[in-house]
Formats: structure tokens, C-alpha cells, sequence
């Protein structure tokens, strides 16, 4: 058995190694043949996840450390404040890692066919493994300082990847969108940083966390004002009200993008900080109480625009921001380890459903409107019952993942100490019921029914197309031997392989949390208990409020009549939810407009500040300060000029007179100034 300190000498290649794939095929990737970058950006990410399963393996056996550091030389030492580069990690981080390297993976494998024949294959697969590479340095930093270098590096790396097709404007404009609006949350960040370093003179989350833990009457004040500044952070990253925008967006990016930074990487990065920092969060229950009703609020918001929209992926991406609304409630009410857990199963099915998507997308030749799907059960057979596991999982129906861990959050909020606790459970159910119907909305208006689609030569068969040059652009032709060229069909296996084993997780990854009211032992909160310790007031509000069991099957029957209104509206009478928004107008299109949050945004924020960028920047300084500035330098040079030019004329005898006058004010000078310098 490998001990811990065996482990820790090979900690830096977890995030060192899927870097060293960056460096490899984003300088000379372009000159490989592409097997060879696949094989560089699948190997450098496999090794990761081989050292991550042996740390869990470590970790678990017999004796092992609860938290295991590794620490460099000082990175920063300066009077008063000393920060080392510092990885840890303990059970919260395990978890994180299996994640992030876990199905990071398995979408590293997932690309290799989704993408084989796009331009710019190299690109894409460093971009990729920089990702990685930001996001582990994000989950083993022992201090806020290198985290907050992870957290600006998967902000740094999401902008290449969701402007991966950076000659299409709207691809383009969503990569920018994406980096400006995180920059605002990481402005909270950035002051929560400065205010922890004046007041615990160090950012390392040991050294805060004792200190806050020595005092236990420390309560409100600069730490509610620390908390409130990451939770902005958090709202960033994590796509909440109010800076949820940028995720929608980041559809624009190819699937396999979409699906790391929905499911495994990015967005669960302000999760798991409010978790990490959950020592200052219990000492702010102001802080919590903003955290729960955000994570409420976003939950149900964004549950809402996804049952009226008709691209498949933007559906997904709603369904991640309410998804992600789940788990700030979960932190709100002090239930970080159901917030967690819910990470976890989230990871599972959201990666299996952005995947399963793909693979619908590459069968309809890039189609992603639901209305030109339908029928699609019987000609992509592997992709359906992956996408089903994936529904039926997010659905919250037993036994599937889903279930176990969203009603965690929802009993964990019933049962809290949180004055609105109950307020938060109605709404959380409610949004249950929501997220049931229009992922089975999704179901239904894509794999049964009439087939809306037309027999589309698919560009993106396997094998089938091969790269022509013609002008100047890069065209795709069929090669007309290859039967698959044609009409719908199945993905390859390197896709559907992943979405299996997905599938597979999504099944029995919530068994890890059976609670005991179902018959099981809850494992995933014993696990953390060495990381969150329980609150007693809230131990004692879990014993003495209702039966979670009874909980439970509400929330199994609200989801089941979330299934039954999405059968009878898209299968049984297709018509009904036409109808019913023909009647309802104007809430029809409000919500299909989503609620015109980015029109108010664009009009109330954008257009000013880009008006008085206009103005202030590009009229008073670029084209008064600095192109005045050039113009009179300019005149004065040409002014001096046309006087010094009269001096070459050309003529000998106006030269002998500038010689002759030139000598006479040498002497003068020799003459008038020897005497004033012996007075």
C-alpha cells in the first residue's frame, strides 16, 4: 500500500501534467498528425486521473492523514504577510478531483470524435488541457491567493474555448460576454482578498479558519462583509442571479466545451469556494441567508425560461443555472454536504446530457431546434437511452442520482434553522416539478414523434468526410464510398463508449448518499464529516422536524406530474402547449424572451458605458489629448523645419555668411561668458 508521503511527492503532477499537454499541442501540435494530439491531450489527462485514484485509495486505508499539504518555498514573502505555494487535500478536494479529472476525461475522449474533423483540432485539445490545468490548481490551492490564480485561469481558458469558432460573431461576442461578466464577480473576489489580508495579515485558509474558530462569538460584521464579497465572486463563476448571463451563451462553443464547463469544471467553481470557505460562511448568517435566497431565486428563474426554449443545448444550459440555484440553496441553509453531493450527480448527468445532445447534433448535421427533431428513438438507439438516463436523473426519479441528492437539499431546507426554511423547500419543489417538465419536454420533442428533419448529408459522419481547399477556404466533401455518409445514423463508439459509462454513473451515483430513512448510510456525509462540522442547532431542528421519507415522496410525485403534463402536451395531444400559449401571449412571450434581462442589461448598463466610452475615451482623450497632442508635436516640428530648410539653399555665398555669422557668435559667447564667470 502506498503511503501519504509516497502520494505527496507526485501531488504537483496533477495539475502539472495536463499543462505540459497545453504546452505540447498549442506550440508544436499544429505540425502532429491529429492521432498524436489526441494521444498527448487523453494522456495528459488520463495520469491525472491514475494519481487521483491512487490518492483515494491512500486516503481511505487504515491510518491515513485527514488532510495531506504539500509546501514549497515562500511564493510571497514580504513584511507582514507570507503566502506559500501550498497544495492540500483533504476529503472535500478528493471528491473535487475525482470529479474534475473523472469526467474530464471522459469528455477528452468524447471530443476525439465530436471534433475529428474541425480546423483547428490542435487548438482545441490545448485549450482543453489548460482548462484542466487552471481547474485542479483551483481545487488543491491551500491558500485564497492561488486559487484565485485557478479561478481567473478557467475564466481565461472558458473565453478560448466558448470563442472557439472565433470567425463567427455570435461565437465570438459569447466568449467576450462570458470573460466580462466573470470580471465583475472576481472584483468581489479580489476585495474579499485585500480585506482578509488586513485583517488576518495572511490568505492561507488554515491560518484564517483557526483564527476564526479560536473565537466563536465572532459573528457578522467584517467577516459578513468578507462573505457577502466572495459570494459576488461565487454568483460570477457559478451563474447566478444577477450575473448569470454569460452561461446561456456559452453554448456557442463546440458540445464537449459546453459540456466541461457545465458539468465538471468552471460553474462548480463558486460552489465549491462557499463550501470550502464554510467555517467564515457559519460566522455570517446574514452572508448564508443571501446565499440561500440567490441559489432559490436563480433556481426557479432560470427553470422557468428553460420550459419555453427550443434549442436543445440552451435548454441544457438553463437547466445547469437552475441547477447550480439547487446548490446555493443547499450552502444557504448550512447543508454543504448535500450541496455537494449534488455537485457530484449533477457532474454525471449534465456531462451525459450535453454529450447525449452532441450526439443527436452530430446526427442532424448540426441541427439543434427541437421543433426539426422527433422520431429520432429508433435511429440513434445508443443515444437515447443514455439521453433517458440522463432525463429521468436530473427528473429526480428513483433510484436514479438525481434523486437522492436533490432531495437532500430540499430536506436539509425543510428541516433548517433558516427563518424562510420552509419559503425555500415550496420554491425548491416547485422548481423539481419544473426542471421534470421540460426535460421531459426535451425527450418527448426529440426522440418520439413524427420526424420534423430533413436526410442531411452529415458533415460530421466518421470517416465520411475528408477537407478539400478551394479559394482560399477550407470546404468539406463526401466521400461517396462511404455508406454512413448519409441520412441519420448512430455516433462512433469513442462517443457513445463515454456516454455509457456516464449513463452508468448517472444510475448509481446518488447510492452514495442513500439516507437512512431509505435503508442506507448516507456515505458521502460521512465521508466529509472530517471537512463541515455539524451545527447543533441544526442537528437538533434535523431530529425534530417531519419524515424525510414523506418528503421524498412528494417530490417524486410533483416530478411525476412534471412527466405527465410533458406527455400529454408533446406526445399524447402535441397541440395543447401551442394552444395554451396562444391564449397567454404576452407571459408566453416574456418568458421566451427571457424575461428581456439582456435588453434591460444592454440598455441600462452597456449602452451607457459604451456611450461614455465614446465620448470620454474616444472623443476627449484619444481624439483631443492624444491625437492633439500628435497634431501640434507635428506642427511644431514642421514649423521648425520650414525655418531650419532656409539654412540649406543651396547657395555658396548665403553659406559663407551662416559661417561667418556662426563663428561671431562663437566668439561672443567665448568673450562675454569667460568674463561673467571670473566676476
Amino acid at each position: 500500500m502506498p503511503s501519504a508521503s509516497m502520494i505527496s511527492d507526485y501531488l504537483w503532477l496533477i495539475p502539472l501534467v495536463p499543462f505540459a499537454g497545453f504546452l505540447i499541442n498549442g506550440t508544436v501540435g499544429r505540425k502532429f498528425p491529429r492521432a498524436l494530439v489526441s494521444a498527448v491531450a487523453l494522456l495528459c489527462t488520463a495520469i491525472p486521473a491514475t494519481i487521483v485514484a491512487w490518492l483515494w485509495i491512500v486516503m481511505k486505508s487504515e491510518g491515513a492523514p485527514e488532510v495531506l499539504r504539500v509546501v514549497s518555498q515562500p511564493w510571497i514573502a514580504i513584511t507582514g504577510l507570507q503566502i506559500d505555494f501550498a497544495l492540500t487535500v483533504d476529503h472535500l478536494t478528493l471528491i473535487m478531483l475525482g470529479v474534475v479529472t473523472g469526467v474530464g476525461f471522459l469528455i477528452h475522449v468524447y471530443s476525439v470524435g465530436y471534433m475529428a474533423h474541425e480546423e483547428g483540432y490542435w487548438r482545441f485539445f490545448a485549450y482543453l488541457n489548460l482548462f484542466m490545468f487552471f481547474m485542479l490548481v483551483l481545487v488543491l490551492a491551500e491558500s485564497f491567493l492561488l486559487l484565485f490564480v485557478g479561478w481567473e485561469g478557467v475564466g481565461l481558458a472558458s473565453y478560448l474555448l466558448i470563442g472557439f469558432y472565433f470567425t463567427k460573431d455570435s461565437a465570438a461576442n459569447a466568449g467576450k460576454k462570458a470573460f466580462i461578466v466573470n470580471r465583475i464577480g472576481d472584483f468581489g473576489f479580489l476585495l474579499a482578498m485585500f480585506l482578509l489580508v488586513r485583517e488576518f495579515g495572511s490568505l492561507d485558509f488554515s491560518h484564517i479558519f483557526q483564527a476564526i474558530n479560536v473565537n466563536p462569538g465572532w459573528h457578522g460584521g467584517i467577516l459578513t462583509a468578507i462573505a457577502l464579497l466572495l459570494v459576488l465572486g461565487a454568483v460570477g463563476k457559478s451563474a447566478q442571479i444577477p450575473l448569470y448571463v454569460w452561461l446561456p451563451d456559452a453554448m456557442e462553443g463546440p458540445t464537449p466545451v459546453s459540456a466541461l464547463i457545465h458539468a465538471a469544471t468552471m460553474v462548480t467553481a463558486g460552489i465549491y469556494m462557499v463550501a470550502r470557505c464554510h467555517v467564515l460562511f457559519n460566522h455570517s448568517p446574514h452572508a448564508l441567508g443571501v446565499v440561500a435566497i440567490i441559489g432559490a431565486a436563480t433556481a426557479i428563474f432560470a427553470a422557468c425560461i428553460g420550459m419555453v426554449q427550443h434549442d436543445i443545448k440552451r435548454v441544457l444550459a438553463y437547466s445547469t443555472v437552475s441547477q447550480l440555484g439547487y446548490m446555493f440553496l443547499a450552502c444557504g441553509v448550512g447543508a454543504y454536504t448535500a450541496g455537494i453531493f449534488h455537485l457530484l450527480t449533477h457532474a454525471f448527468f449534465k456531462a451525459l446530457l450535453f454529450l447525449s445532445a452532441g450526439s443527436v447534433i452530430h446526427a442532424l448535421s448540426g441541427e439543434q431546434d427541437m421543433r426539426k427533431m422527433g422520431g429520432l428513438r429508433k435511429r440513434i438507439p445508443v443515444t437515447f437511452w443514455s439521453m433517458t438516463m440522463g432525463v429521468f436523473a436530473i427528473a429526480g426519479i428513483p433510484p436514479l442520482a438525481g434523486f437522492f441528492s436533490k432531495d437532500e437539499i430540499l430536506y436539509q431546507a425543510f428541516v433548517s434553522t433558516n427563518p424562510i426554511g420552509k419559503l425555500l423547500w415550496l420554491v425548491g419543489l416547485i422548481t423539481a416539478g419544473m426542471t421534470s417538465f421540460y426535460m421531459f419536454r426535451l425527450w418527448f420533442k426529440t426522440f418520439f414523434g413524427p420526424e420534423h428533419f430533413e436526410e442531411h448529408t452529415d458533415l460530421h459522419a466518421h470517416g465520411a468526410a475528408v477537407h478539400a481547399h478551394s479559394g482560399g477556404h477550407t470546404v468539406m466533401v463526401v466521400d461517396p464510398e462511404d455508406n454512413h455518409a448519409h441520412g441519420v445514423h448512430e455516433s462512433p463508439a469513442i462517443m457513445t463508449v463515454p456516454l455509457a459509462i456516464l449513463a452508468l454513473l448517472s444510475i448509481i451515483g446518488g447510492w452514495v448518499g442513500v439516507p437512512a430513512a431509505m435503508g442506507g448510510h448516507n456515505e458521502i456525509e460521512h465521508f466529509l464529516d472530517p471537512v463541515f462540522s455539524t451545527d447543533a442547532a441544526v442537528e437538533a431542528a434535523t431530529t425534530a422536524h417531519g419524515s424525510e421519507l414523506g418528503l421524498a415522496v412528494v417530490s417524486v410525485l410533483v416530478a411525476l406530474a412534471g412527466l405527465g403534463i410533458a406527455y400529454l402536451f408533446y406526445y399524447k395531444k402535441p397541440g395543447t402547449a401551442a394552444a395554451l400559449a396562444a391564449k397567454m401571449p404576452a407571459l408566453y412571450n416574456l418568458v421566451a424572451h427571457k424575461f428581456y434581462v439582456d435588453e434591460i442589461y444592454g440598455a441600462l448598463i452597456v449602452s451607457p458605458l459604451l456611450m461614455l466610452s465614446r465620448l470620454f475615451l474616444g472623443g476627449i482623450i484619444d481624439g483631443g489629448i492624444v491625437n492633439g497632442s500628435g497634431a501640434a508635436a507635428g506642427a511644431t516640428t514642421r514649423g521648425l523645419s520650414s525655418l531650419v530648410r532656409r539654412v540649406q539653399s543651396g547657395n555658396i555665398r548665403s553659406y559663407a555668411g551662416w559661417l561667418a555669422l556662426g563663428a561671431a557668435a562663437v566668439l561672443l559667447v567665448m568673450i562675454f561668458g569667460r568674463s561673467i564667470w571670473m566676476h
